[in-house]
Protein backbone atom coordinates (compact mmCIF):
# COMPACT_ATOMS: atom_id res chain seq x y z
CA UNK A 1 0.00 0.00 0.00
CA UNK A 2 1.26 3.44 -0.93
CA UNK A 3 2.27 5.59 2.04
CA UNK A 4 -0.08 8.43 2.98
CA UNK A 5 1.36 11.96 2.76
CA UNK A 6 0.11 15.03 4.60
CA UNK A 7 0.41 18.81 4.46
CA UNK A 8 -0.77 20.88 7.42
CA UNK A 9 -2.09 24.37 6.62
CA UNK A 10 -2.42 27.02 9.34
CA UNK A 11 -3.41 30.70 9.26
CA UNK A 12 -1.69 33.42 11.25
CA UNK A 13 -4.70 33.27 13.58
CA UNK A 14 -4.30 29.53 14.28
CA UNK A 15 -7.07 27.94 12.19
CA UNK A 16 -5.91 24.75 10.51
CA UNK A 17 -6.71 21.92 8.10
CA UNK A 18 -4.63 18.99 6.90
CA UNK A 19 -4.56 17.73 3.31
CA UNK A 20 -3.72 14.02 3.01
CA UNK A 21 -3.17 11.89 -0.09
CA UNK A 22 -1.34 8.89 -1.47
CA UNK A 23 0.10 11.37 -4.01
CA UNK A 24 2.75 13.93 -3.07
CA UNK A 25 1.63 15.95 -6.10
CA UNK A 26 -1.67 16.62 -4.34
CA UNK A 27 -0.21 17.49 -0.94
CA UNK A 28 2.55 19.58 -2.53
CA UNK A 29 -0.07 21.45 -4.56
CA UNK A 30 -1.86 22.45 -1.35
CA UNK A 31 1.42 23.70 0.10
CA UNK A 32 2.14 25.72 -3.02
CA UNK A 33 -1.37 27.16 -3.39
CA UNK A 34 -1.94 28.05 0.27
CA UNK A 35 1.56 28.34 1.70
CA UNK A 36 2.47 31.73 0.23
CA UNK A 37 -0.01 33.53 2.50
CA UNK A 38 -0.76 30.89 5.13
CA UNK A 39 1.71 28.44 6.71
CA UNK A 40 1.96 25.04 5.03
CA UNK A 41 4.27 22.23 6.12
CA UNK A 42 4.64 18.50 5.64
CA UNK A 43 3.47 16.48 8.62
CA UNK A 44 3.09 12.86 9.67
CA UNK A 45 -0.22 11.52 8.32
CA UNK A 46 -0.48 9.20 11.32
CA UNK A 47 -0.65 12.16 13.72
CA UNK A 48 -3.36 14.16 11.94
CA UNK A 49 -6.12 15.61 14.11
CA UNK A 50 -8.88 18.10 13.38
CA UNK A 51 -10.32 18.90 9.97
CA UNK A 52 -8.98 16.79 7.10
CA UNK A 53 -9.25 16.94 3.31
CA UNK A 54 -8.33 13.48 1.98
CA UNK A 55 -7.82 13.53 -1.80
CA UNK A 56 -6.80 10.81 -4.26
CA UNK A 57 -7.04 9.66 -7.85
CA UNK A 58 -9.56 6.83 -7.77
CA UNK A 59 -11.91 6.32 -10.73
CA UNK A 60 -13.74 3.50 -8.98
CA UNK A 61 -14.63 5.65 -6.00
CA UNK A 62 -15.76 8.45 -8.33
CA UNK A 63 -18.21 6.01 -9.92
CA UNK A 64 -19.47 4.78 -6.54
CA UNK A 65 -20.07 8.28 -5.17
CA UNK A 66 -21.65 9.41 -8.44
CA UNK A 67 -24.10 6.52 -8.22
CA UNK A 68 -25.14 7.63 -4.72
CA UNK A 69 -25.84 11.15 -5.97
CA UNK A 70 -27.78 10.17 -9.08
CA UNK A 71 -29.85 7.60 -7.17
CA UNK A 72 -31.37 10.40 -5.10
CA UNK A 73 -32.84 13.78 -5.96
CA UNK A 74 -29.71 15.92 -6.28
CA UNK A 75 -29.57 19.69 -6.18
CA UNK A 76 -27.64 21.31 -9.04
CA UNK A 77 -25.37 24.34 -8.56
CA UNK A 78 -22.38 25.89 -10.28
CA UNK A 79 -19.26 25.46 -8.16
CA UNK A 80 -15.88 26.90 -9.24
CA UNK A 81 -17.31 27.35 -12.76
CA UNK A 82 -18.36 23.68 -13.08
CA UNK A 83 -21.74 22.00 -12.71
CA UNK A 84 -22.14 20.17 -9.41
CA UNK A 85 -24.87 17.78 -8.22
CA UNK A 86 -25.18 17.12 -4.49
CA UNK A 87 -27.35 15.32 -1.96
CA UNK A 88 -27.48 15.26 1.85
CA UNK A 89 -28.55 12.22 3.86
CA UNK A 90 -30.33 12.16 7.21
CA UNK A 91 -27.05 12.19 9.14
CA UNK A 92 -25.94 15.39 7.41
CA UNK A 93 -23.37 13.64 5.23
CA UNK A 94 -23.01 15.40 1.87
CA UNK A 95 -22.15 13.57 -1.35
CA UNK A 96 -21.44 15.56 -4.51
CA UNK A 97 -20.20 15.04 -8.04
CA UNK A 98 -18.95 17.29 -10.83
CA UNK A 99 -19.47 15.11 -13.92
CA UNK A 100 -17.72 17.40 -16.39
CA UNK A 101 -14.66 17.72 -14.15
CA UNK A 102 -14.62 14.01 -13.22
CA UNK A 103 -14.65 14.80 -9.48
CA UNK A 104 -16.65 13.41 -6.57
CA UNK A 105 -16.84 14.45 -2.93
CA UNK A 106 -18.09 13.20 0.44
CA UNK A 107 -18.24 15.43 3.50
CA UNK A 108 -18.67 13.80 6.92
CA UNK A 109 -19.40 16.65 9.35
CA UNK A 110 -19.12 14.58 12.53
CA UNK A 111 -15.56 13.52 11.64
CA UNK A 112 -14.69 16.87 9.98
CA UNK A 113 -13.44 14.85 7.01
CA UNK A 114 -13.85 15.74 3.33
CA UNK A 115 -13.04 13.05 0.79
CA UNK A 116 -12.22 14.16 -2.79
CA UNK A 117 -11.59 11.74 -5.64
CA UNK A 118 -11.18 12.10 -9.37
CA UNK A 119 -9.64 10.63 -12.48
CA UNK A 120 -7.11 13.41 -13.11
CA UNK A 121 -4.40 14.23 -10.57
CA UNK A 122 -4.24 17.93 -11.41
CA UNK A 123 -8.00 18.34 -11.08
CA UNK A 124 -7.98 16.51 -7.73
CA UNK A 125 -5.05 18.61 -6.46
CA UNK A 126 -6.75 21.89 -7.41
CA UNK A 127 -10.03 20.80 -5.79
CA UNK A 128 -8.25 19.69 -2.60
CA UNK A 129 -6.52 23.06 -2.20
CA UNK A 130 -9.75 24.93 -2.94
CA UNK A 131 -11.77 22.94 -0.40
CA UNK A 132 -9.00 23.10 2.21
CA UNK A 133 -9.30 26.86 1.92
CA UNK A 134 -13.08 26.57 2.33
CA UNK A 135 -12.68 24.52 5.52
CA UNK A 136 -10.44 27.21 7.00
CA UNK A 137 -12.79 29.89 5.74
CA UNK A 138 -15.56 28.31 7.80
CA UNK A 139 -13.33 28.24 10.88
CA UNK A 140 -12.41 31.91 10.44
CA UNK A 141 -16.02 33.00 9.94
CA UNK A 142 -17.05 31.06 13.05
CA UNK A 143 -14.34 32.93 14.96
CA UNK A 144 -15.74 36.33 14.01
CA UNK A 145 -13.87 37.06 10.79
CA UNK A 146 -15.63 38.45 7.72
CA UNK A 147 -14.65 38.65 4.06
CA UNK A 148 -14.29 41.87 2.10
CA UNK A 149 -14.18 42.07 -1.69
CA UNK A 150 -10.91 44.02 -1.74
CA UNK A 151 -7.26 43.97 -2.62
CA UNK A 152 -4.79 44.82 0.12
CA UNK A 153 -1.18 45.95 0.50
CA UNK A 154 0.84 46.45 3.67
CA UNK A 155 3.89 48.33 4.84
CA UNK A 156 6.58 46.51 6.84
CA UNK A 157 4.99 47.86 10.04
CA UNK A 158 1.69 46.14 9.14
CA UNK A 159 -0.29 49.26 8.16
CA UNK A 160 -2.63 48.05 5.43
CA UNK A 161 -4.44 49.82 2.61
CA UNK A 162 -7.64 48.19 1.35
CA UNK A 163 -8.83 48.90 -2.18
CA UNK A 164 -12.57 48.46 -2.72
CA UNK A 165 -15.07 48.94 -5.51
CA UNK A 166 -17.33 47.25 -8.00
CA UNK A 167 -16.05 44.63 -10.42
CA UNK A 168 -13.66 46.24 -12.90
CA UNK A 169 -13.11 49.33 -10.76
CA UNK A 170 -9.38 48.65 -10.49
CA UNK A 171 -8.90 47.00 -7.08
CA UNK A 172 -6.43 44.43 -8.40
CA UNK A 173 -4.58 47.04 -10.46
CA UNK A 174 -4.14 49.23 -7.37
CA UNK A 175 -2.80 46.29 -5.37
CA UNK A 176 -0.25 45.30 -8.00
CA UNK A 177 0.89 48.88 -8.68
CA UNK A 178 1.50 49.60 -5.00
CA UNK A 179 3.15 46.18 -4.48
CA UNK A 180 5.49 46.89 -7.37
CA UNK A 181 6.23 50.29 -5.81
CA UNK A 182 7.47 48.70 -2.58
CA UNK A 183 4.40 47.72 -0.54
CA UNK A 184 3.75 44.06 0.31
CA UNK A 185 0.83 42.34 -1.39
CA UNK A 186 -1.61 40.88 1.14
CA UNK A 187 -4.42 39.93 -1.25
CA UNK A 188 -5.54 40.68 -4.79
CA UNK A 189 -9.29 39.98 -4.61
CA UNK A 190 -10.60 39.12 -1.11
CA UNK A 191 -9.44 39.60 2.48
CA UNK A 192 -10.52 38.40 5.91
CA UNK A 193 -11.12 41.23 8.40
CA UNK A 194 -12.00 41.28 12.10
CA UNK A 195 -12.33 44.03 14.67
CA UNK A 196 -9.94 43.43 17.58
CA UNK A 197 -9.82 44.91 21.08
CA UNK A 198 -9.09 48.61 20.96
CA UNK A 199 -10.79 49.07 17.59
CA UNK A 200 -7.97 47.74 15.42
CA UNK A 201 -9.17 45.96 12.29
CA UNK A 202 -6.93 42.98 11.65
CA UNK A 203 -6.53 41.70 8.08
CA UNK A 204 -5.66 38.19 6.86
CA UNK A 205 -5.16 37.08 3.25
CA UNK A 206 -7.44 34.91 1.11
CA UNK A 207 -5.07 32.66 -0.87
CA UNK A 208 -6.00 32.46 -4.54
CA UNK A 209 -4.62 32.37 -8.04
CA UNK A 210 -4.12 35.85 -9.50
CA UNK A 211 -5.61 36.84 -12.85
CA UNK A 212 -3.71 39.62 -14.63
CA UNK A 213 -4.89 40.78 -18.07
CA UNK A 214 -2.44 40.80 -20.97
CA UNK A 215 -2.74 44.58 -21.24
CA UNK A 216 -1.94 45.16 -17.57
CA UNK A 217 0.82 42.56 -17.71
CA UNK A 218 2.41 44.51 -20.58
CA UNK A 219 1.91 47.91 -18.93
CA UNK A 220 3.56 46.66 -15.72
CA UNK A 221 6.62 45.48 -17.66
CA UNK A 222 5.93 41.84 -16.83
CA UNK A 223 4.86 40.53 -20.22
CA UNK A 224 8.26 39.61 -21.63
CA UNK A 225 9.63 38.01 -18.42
CA UNK A 226 6.46 35.90 -18.15
CA UNK A 227 6.57 34.98 -21.83
CA UNK A 228 10.21 33.89 -21.49
CA UNK A 229 9.29 31.60 -18.60
CA UNK A 230 6.40 30.08 -20.56
CA UNK A 231 8.64 29.51 -23.60
CA UNK A 232 11.14 27.81 -21.28
CA UNK A 233 8.47 25.38 -20.07
CA UNK A 234 7.10 27.26 -17.06
CA UNK A 235 3.49 26.40 -16.24
CA UNK A 236 0.89 28.92 -15.12
CA UNK A 237 -2.24 27.88 -13.21
CA UNK A 238 -4.24 25.15 -15.05
CA UNK A 239 -7.44 27.21 -14.94
CA UNK A 240 -5.84 29.48 -17.55
CA UNK A 241 -7.57 29.30 -20.93
CA UNK A 242 -5.54 27.78 -23.76
CA UNK A 243 -6.02 30.93 -25.84
CA UNK A 244 -4.06 32.87 -23.22
CA UNK A 245 -1.18 30.39 -23.31
CA UNK A 246 -1.19 30.51 -27.12
CA UNK A 247 -1.07 34.32 -27.03
CA UNK A 248 1.92 34.31 -24.70
CA UNK A 249 3.76 31.82 -26.88
CA UNK A 250 3.01 33.88 -30.01
CA UNK A 251 3.94 37.17 -28.34
CA UNK A 252 0.43 38.66 -28.71
CA UNK A 253 -0.31 41.39 -26.18
CA UNK A 254 -3.85 42.36 -27.11
CA UNK A 255 -6.53 41.56 -24.51
CA UNK A 256 -8.55 38.40 -25.17
CA UNK A 257 -12.29 38.13 -24.65
CA UNK A 258 -14.94 35.45 -24.40
CA UNK A 259 -18.19 35.85 -26.32
CA UNK A 260 -19.80 36.61 -22.97
CA UNK A 261 -17.60 39.70 -22.68
CA UNK A 262 -15.39 38.30 -19.93
CA UNK A 263 -11.67 38.93 -20.38
CA UNK A 264 -9.38 35.91 -20.56
CA UNK A 265 -6.30 36.49 -18.40
CA UNK A 266 -3.04 34.77 -17.47
CA UNK A 267 -3.56 32.91 -14.17
CA UNK A 268 -0.67 32.88 -11.68
CA UNK A 269 -0.10 30.55 -8.76
CA UNK A 270 0.32 32.61 -5.55
CA UNK A 271 4.04 31.78 -5.31
CA UNK A 272 4.59 33.02 -8.88
CA UNK A 273 3.66 36.54 -7.78
CA UNK A 274 7.02 36.46 -6.00
CA UNK A 275 9.14 34.14 -8.12
CA UNK A 276 7.96 35.39 -11.53
CA UNK A 277 6.83 38.97 -10.85
CA UNK A 278 9.15 39.93 -7.99
CA UNK A 279 6.44 41.01 -5.54
CA UNK A 280 6.79 40.59 -1.77
CA UNK A 281 3.81 38.94 -0.08
CA UNK A 282 2.45 39.62 3.41
CA UNK A 283 0.69 37.22 5.78
CA UNK A 284 -1.32 39.70 7.87
CA UNK A 285 -1.83 43.39 8.58
CA UNK A 286 -4.02 46.00 10.26
CA UNK A 287 -6.34 48.23 8.25
CA UNK A 288 -5.10 51.83 8.13
CA UNK A 289 -6.87 53.32 5.11
CA UNK A 290 -9.30 52.72 2.25
CA UNK A 291 -9.00 53.46 -1.45
CA UNK A 292 -11.95 53.53 -3.86
CA UNK A 293 -10.52 53.50 -7.41
CA UNK A 294 -12.35 53.83 -10.70
CA UNK A 295 -10.42 53.20 -13.91
CA UNK A 296 -11.68 55.42 -16.74
CA UNK A 297 -10.21 55.23 -20.24
CA UNK A 298 -8.40 58.43 -21.19
CA UNK A 299 -8.65 59.93 -17.70
CA UNK A 300 -5.83 61.76 -15.97
CA UNK A 301 -5.16 60.09 -12.59
CA UNK A 302 -6.48 62.31 -9.82
CA UNK A 303 -8.23 62.23 -6.44
CA UNK A 304 -12.01 62.22 -6.77
CA UNK A 305 -14.62 64.06 -4.72
CA UNK A 306 -17.01 61.11 -4.91
CA UNK A 307 -18.42 60.35 -1.46
CA UNK A 308 -17.79 56.61 -1.18
CA UNK A 309 -17.49 54.55 1.97
CA UNK A 310 -17.75 50.93 3.05
CA UNK A 311 -21.10 49.28 2.33
CA UNK A 312 -22.91 45.97 2.73
CA UNK A 313 -22.12 45.13 -0.90
CA UNK A 314 -18.39 45.11 -0.10
CA UNK A 315 -18.81 42.03 2.13
CA UNK A 316 -19.09 38.36 1.17
CA UNK A 317 -21.13 35.88 3.20
CA UNK A 318 -22.58 32.40 2.73
CA UNK A 319 -25.81 33.75 1.24
CA UNK A 320 -24.15 36.09 -1.27
CA UNK A 321 -21.21 33.91 -2.39
CA UNK A 322 -21.34 33.54 -6.16
CA UNK A 323 -18.25 31.41 -6.89
CA UNK A 324 -18.14 28.86 -4.08
CA UNK A 325 -21.68 28.16 -2.79
CA UNK A 326 -21.71 26.42 0.57
CA UNK A 327 -22.60 22.96 -0.71
CA UNK A 328 -20.96 21.15 2.22
CA UNK A 329 -22.33 23.33 5.01
CA UNK A 330 -18.89 24.55 6.01
CA UNK A 331 -19.82 28.19 6.52
CA UNK A 332 -21.82 29.73 9.37
CA UNK A 333 -24.60 32.08 8.26
CA UNK A 334 -23.21 35.47 9.15
CA UNK A 335 -23.84 38.98 7.90
CA UNK A 336 -21.78 42.17 7.95
CA UNK A 337 -21.05 43.37 11.47
CA UNK A 338 -22.21 46.93 12.06
CA UNK A 339 -19.32 47.48 14.47
CA UNK A 340 -16.77 46.29 11.92
CA UNK A 341 -18.36 48.30 9.11
CA UNK A 342 -18.34 51.44 11.27
CA UNK A 343 -14.71 50.88 12.24
CA UNK A 344 -13.70 50.53 8.59
CA UNK A 345 -15.81 53.53 7.57
CA UNK A 346 -13.97 55.63 10.15
CA UNK A 347 -10.57 55.00 8.55
CA UNK A 348 -8.95 57.62 6.31
CA UNK A 349 -10.22 57.05 2.79
CA UNK A 350 -9.94 58.46 -0.71
CA UNK A 351 -11.77 57.92 -3.99
CA UNK A 352 -9.56 58.01 -7.08
CA UNK A 353 -9.91 58.25 -10.85
CA UNK A 354 -7.23 56.23 -12.63
CA UNK A 355 -6.40 56.07 -16.32
CA UNK A 356 -4.32 53.69 -18.42
CA UNK A 357 -0.97 55.39 -17.84
CA UNK A 358 0.78 53.02 -15.43
CA UNK A 359 3.48 55.48 -14.39
CA UNK A 360 1.00 58.29 -13.70
CA UNK A 361 -1.32 55.91 -11.84
CA UNK A 362 1.57 54.69 -9.67
CA UNK A 363 2.74 58.21 -8.87
CA UNK A 364 -0.75 59.18 -7.68
CA UNK A 365 -1.24 55.98 -5.68
CA UNK A 366 2.09 56.33 -3.88
CA UNK A 367 1.32 59.96 -3.02
CA UNK A 368 -2.17 59.18 -1.72
CA UNK A 369 -1.04 56.07 0.16
CA UNK A 370 1.64 57.97 2.01
CA UNK A 371 -0.85 60.67 2.95
CA UNK A 372 -3.50 58.23 4.20
CA UNK A 373 -1.27 56.08 6.42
Amino acid sequence: MTDMHATSVTTADGQAVTVTSRSTTITDWAARYLGSWWTAAATDAADVTGAVVCADVDAGEVAALSAIVTAGEPVEVTYANDRMLHTTDQSGRVTAVQPDAGLAYRWEPAARRLRIVGGDETAVAAAAARLAREVIRGQLLADGWEILHASAVTRPDGATLLSLGDKGAGKTTVGFLLARAGWRLLANDRVFVRCEDGGTVRVLPWPSAAAIGLGLLDAMGWYEPVRERVLSGGQLHPTQHQRVTDALVAGDREPLWKRSGKELKPQFFPDQLHTWLGLTLATEGRAAGLLFPQITAGAEPAPSNERRTIGEGDFFNASTEDRYPDVFGLLPLTGPSAVLADQLAGLPHQALVLGHDTVANTDLLVEVAERLV
